[in-house]
């Protein structure tokens, strides 16, 4: 049966005309274009707009089903661990997905495709002598687990090449014979794109795109790879023609079909796929499909550079920092930070002045929050607050935030305006030393407080220096243990500071009280513990007679008589 059926579509695919016609049937379109070129889609209008790399511009975005995002992923090829390049990426757009369905109340259906069978695991297996499916297994798992301790929220399916061959066979049967693929004598099967004529190109010009490497017998150089006949002692799948295993392109168009069908809402993923990758996609899905317009929105991430490489960050170039060695030394709440410090379809570039930056972004929102807090516990004296003014920059931050993350997906702005929020709030939390009695007004810190940390969440960032789920059954008592320490601490640092006697000292009321000589030495402990404690993340800070405490998500710094192995 197969011999007949391999006979049959190698008399179909010599014959040129044949193919030229079929190409000219595409008539049941997705969308309503004409031309070849991008449609505004038929649907539900969000009121948000995104850059599509398929018009390089903004357009608004409009959903076929409203309140729902169909969204499909290129995910990772599973031969070697992952790393920053990766997780820029996939962090990015965790972010955009957050924000559609928490801030803009849009239900996002994500799809992620696991490349489990490629030219890569199959060298990789045999360097490490270990099957293809025994390796592709375990960089699978390490790549979820990465992407856990990132904050990444899962996709709503993942779904695995080597687990799909049946439906991509019979794909590219409807490939070919929709007339826009043709097998090779030795058994390959090449997408034809002469068949499409103009409509490829849609992210790079046609008449620049280079020759894909591959069997002699391709009608056209830029033809690419459906099916790969099989080599010796390669994994291979039987088909109509012959063994052997899907190329990298139709993984994708396949199985983003299964999911959703003839429509699709957006594609995401980095720059480097928009060709020929994501290009070969859009040209096989469209085929299969024989419509006009399969996906309606690309969005491409920007390439993470190491600061002063024009390189990206990859593995071919051997420049790369795994995910695992990264956490050891910072927190995925700054490296979500780092990622929302610029536009996601910009270039970034990885240093230890970037990564310091965010940083600082986290600790002056932390701060912050710790002396609003604490003037809220009424530990913190302050002059009278200008409620109606913080109300008021408060709805604005709100507006802005909004509209910011409603154009683009704009974080770097929204976090201006959370800033700009935070700074006229510190300037109402200046501490002094005596209150005059005024009303306080505590409230609008609580609010403003809710919002920033809201905000943050909804970037998957935690504000309030959780430690992790795994410590949460310790962090009450550590908490407790903390509370009782500074208390203490606060009760000898007043005896210390309190004047003697009830007369005035020397010079009248005003002059400062002199410490007694005896208690200078509870002071100097005081400091000494202060000092001793910030390492370990309890930060202590000293408010006249009154004290606050922090514990940091940072990580614990040791002294360095401690680091020291010859101490």
């Amino acid at each position: 049966m197969w011999r007949t059926q391999l006979m049959s579509l190698r008399r179909f695919s010599s014959g040129r005309p044949s193919l030229r016609v079929a190409a000219r049937r595409f008539s049941a379109p997705c969308a309503d274009v004409g031309g070849g070129g991008w449609s505004r889609p038929a649907g539900a209008d969000t009121g948000l707009k995104t850059y599509n790399s398929l018009t390089k511009q903004k357009e608004p975005l409009i959903l076929r089903r409203e309140g729902v995002a169909t969204w499909y992923s290129c995910g990772p090829t599973v031969y070697d661990h992952a790393h920053l390049g990766h997780a820029c990426s996939y962090v990015r757009f965790d972010i955009l997905q957050r924000i559609l369905s928490r801030l803009f109340g849009i239900t996002v259906v994500h799809a992620m495709v696991i490349t489990d069978i490629d030219d890569k695991i199959i060298n990789r297996s045999r360097e490490e002598n270990v099957s293809p499916t025994i390796l592709a297994r375990m960089y699978e798992e390490e790549f979820k687990n990465d992407m856990l301790s990132l904050k990444v929220l899962p996709p709503a399916v993942y779904l695995r090449v080597t687990e799909n061959v049946p439906q991509i066979v019979a794909f590219i049967e409807r490939i070919i014979n929709n007339g826009h693929g043709y097998v090779t004598k030795t058994g390959d099967v090449y997408f034809d794109i002469q068949s499409i004529g103009h409509r490829y190109g849609k992210f790079s010009a046609a008449a620049d795109v280079p020759s894909e490497p591959g069997d002699l017998d391709k009608h056209d150089k830029r033809d690419f790879a459906l099916w790969k006949s099989s080599k010796p002692q390669e994994p291979h799948w039987d088909s109509p023609w012959g063994k052997g295993r899907p190329g990298w392109h139709i993984e994708c168009s396949t199985i983003a079909s299964s999911v959703f069908g003839s429509h699709l809402d957006i594609h995401s993923g980095g720059i480097d796929l928009a060709f020929p990758h994501h290009e070969n996609e859009i040209a096989q899905s469209e085929a299969y499909h024989r419509c006009e317009q399969w996906g309606n929105y690309f969005l491409h991430s920007g390439h993470l550079h190491l600061k002063g490489s024009a390189e990206k960050m990859s593995k071919s170039l051997k420049n790369y920092i795994t995910i695992k060695d990264f956490l050891q030394s910072h927190s995925a709440n700054d490296f979500r930070m780092f990622c929302l410090l610029t536009k996601y379809r910009s270039a970034i570039d990885y240093s230890d002045s970037s990564m310091s930056e965010a940083q600082s972004f986290l600790a002056t929102i932390a701060a912050f929050g710790h002396a609003a807090r604490a003037y809220m516990r009424g530990q913190l004296q302050c002059q009278a607050v200008q409620e109606a003014l913080l109300w008021g920059k408060l709805a604005e931050t709100k507006a802005s935030v909004r509209s910011a993350l409603a154009d683009d997906f704009n974080t770097p702005r929204a976090l201006n305006a959370v800033m700009k929020l935070v700074y006229h709030g510190n300037c109402e939390l200046q501490p002094v030393t005596k209150c005059d009695g005024h009303t306080r007004s505590p409230a609008v810190f609580g609010a403003i407080l809710s919002y920033i940390g809201e905000l943050l969440e909804l970037f998957g960032i935690d504000f309030l220096d959780r430690k992790d789920v795994s410590a949460a059954d310790h962090s009450g008592t550590l908490e407790g243990v903390v509370e009782q320490l500074s208390r203490f601490r606060s009760e000898v640092r007043a005896f210390a500071l309190a004047p003697q006697g009830a007369a005035d000292p020397p010079g009248g009321a005003a002059a400062r009280p002199r410490i007694p000589r005896d208690r200078i030495a509870l002071l100097k402990a005081c400091d000494t513990l202060r000092s001793d404690l910030a390492p370990l993340g309890v930060l202590i800070k000293d408010r006249g007679t009154d004290s606050t405490w922090e514990i940091s998500q940072r990580k614990p710094t040791l002294p360095k008589k401690e680091q020291d192995p010859s101490t």
